[in-house]
């Protein structure tokens, strides 16, 4: 049977981080976060990341609790693949810029303490960047299978929250070179857009640093948007990285500069950066200030026009988009005026994307509008498909939510109502076998159509 290494607490050398909390400890303070979030309706996005923090430490300890014991004594570890820090085998093998190895969450809890330096060297660090060091890890993998030692996965949700003055430098120098020549323009925007991938805490920095949006942006604010694709394409998706810091979305999406520019990123350049500046609203929209901000700003429509278009890399994220903007009920009118109803019945109707479509249509039945052009378009009928021919309970009930709300009022809708009861019994069967929230919009429905019958 194969043995299975967990993560050691550090020791008490020099070189080890400060002495973990133990799960006792751990769970009190889980605790008392969590009845601080129970007990405040305004709290901190803070606290969220804290009790994440603890869960993951916990999560930590539960594996190296029942994994400890595993772990044959006479099995001797080579040096090279033990951590510096926790002397321990390492499970994530990362290398810091002094080119010295550490196991990713004792190097993390280091550098979480405060520490600016390599814990061997001493050396001060000019960033925090973790590289994988793959060769190690695939060394300690056969080392593993040769000894019988099962050895688990990186820990998941580790987040690199470490900033140091060093990072804050080298973000400024590679904003800087957006003033430069355009072959540094290029390099500094591939080396940002990789990094605010990788590391949140250079996602973090863009929200504290002053004029570092516009510093960003700079290259495209002369001639055309799309005159150099590919830089393009970096900044955009440089901004989207950064917008997945929850703090960032409102500074992000406030900043003059930003929305503008995604708005002619969706259409123009390559199809990549339309997509990610789709992917950006989509991100930044979940603020609630941000939904009404983005729909007036008018990007409804080029959302709708990439939906229309049908890329494959493309709809998905136009589509996450349109629905989270239109969780505003005032952006629903602008999106019925923008052309959205007919984009979506038309891709429903093509079998695309029926799960997110019929979500937004669902919200866009509520308003008159998109109501009246639903009727003349024909989603009756391809609403009643979807029902008849589908395996979905989620889109039967969101086809029944529709429905209702197209039918209650539209008498025209009642006769193809009935010939589809009369030939397929499609909302009966509904009504017998659909979800609670179906059932009662069908019975709905039907109680209509037939007193309407009984009284013709």
């Amino acid at each position: 049977m194969a043995k299975t290494v967990g993560v050691l607490e550090a020791s008490s050398s020099s070189t080890s981080t400060a002495a973990v909390p133990n799960s006792t400890e751990l769970k009190k303070e889980l605790e008392r976060q969590v009845n601080k979030i129970l007990g405040e309706e305004d709290y901190s996005s803070e606290i969220i990341d804290e009790v994440l923090r603890i869960l993951t430490s916990l999560k930590e300890l539960k594996f190296e609790k029942s994994s400890k014991s595993l772990i044959d004594d006479n099995t001797v570890v080579p040096d090279e693949f033990k951590c510096p820090i926790s002397k321990e085998l390492m499970i994530d093998p990362v290398a810091l810029v002094t080119g010295q190895t550490y196991d990713r969450s004792f190097i993390l809890r280091w550098l979480n303490d405060g520490h600016q330096t390599c814990p061997q060297t001493q050396q001060v660090l000019s960033h925090t960047i973790l590289t994988p060091n793959l060769l190690v890890r695939e060394m300690i993998s056969r080392w593993c299978n040769e000894h019988g030692i099962e050895l688990p996965g990186p820990v998941e949700d580790v987040e690199e929250i470490v900033v140091v003055d060093a990072d804050k430098d080298y973000l400024y120098s590679l904003l800087k070179k957006m003033s430069s020549s355009l072959s540094d323009q290029k390099e500094a925007a591939k080396e940002l857009r990789l990094l605010t991938k990788k590391m949140p805490s250079y996602r973090a920095l863009f929200g504290q640093c002053t004029d570092s949006i516009l510093l960003l942006l700079k290259p495209l604010l002369t001639g055309r948007v799309d005159s150099h694709p590919d830089l393009q394409e970096d900044l955009i998706t440089t901004i989207m990285n950064v917008s997945i810091h929850e703090n960032n979305k409102e500074i992000v999406a406030e900043h003059p500069l930003v929305i503008p520019l995604l708005i002619e990123s969706l259409k123009y350049g390559t199809m990549e950066t339309r997509s990610n500046a789709a992917a950006t609203l989509f991100t930044l929209s979940s603020l609630d200030s941000n939904k009404i901000l983005i729909g007036k700003s008018g990007a409804l429509k080029p959302l709708i026009d990439l939906l229309e278009e049908g890329h494959p890399l493309a709809m998905m994220d136009a589509a996450c988009a349109i629905f989270n903007l239109c969780k505003a009920p005032e952006n629903r009118g602008k999106a019925a005026c923008d052309g959205a109803v007919r984009v979506i019945l038309e891709k429903m109707m093509e079998s695309v994307l029926i799960d997110e479509l019929l979500a937004i249509l669902v919200l866009l039945a509520s308003h008159k509008k998109a109501v009246e052009e639903m009727v003349e378009l024909g989603a009756v009928g391809c609403l009643l498909r979807i029902i008849r021919g589908g395996t979905s309970e989620r889109n039967k009930e969101n086809c029944a939510a529709i429905l209702y709300l197209v039918c209650v009022d539209e008498r025209a809708t009642w006769k193809e109502i009935r010939e589809e009861e009369n030939a397929n019994h499609t909302l009966s069967k509904l009504a017998e076998n659909g979800t609670s929230r179906a059932r009662r919009k069908i019975n709905s429905i039907l109680e209509k159509v037939q007193k309407a019958a009984h009284t013709a």
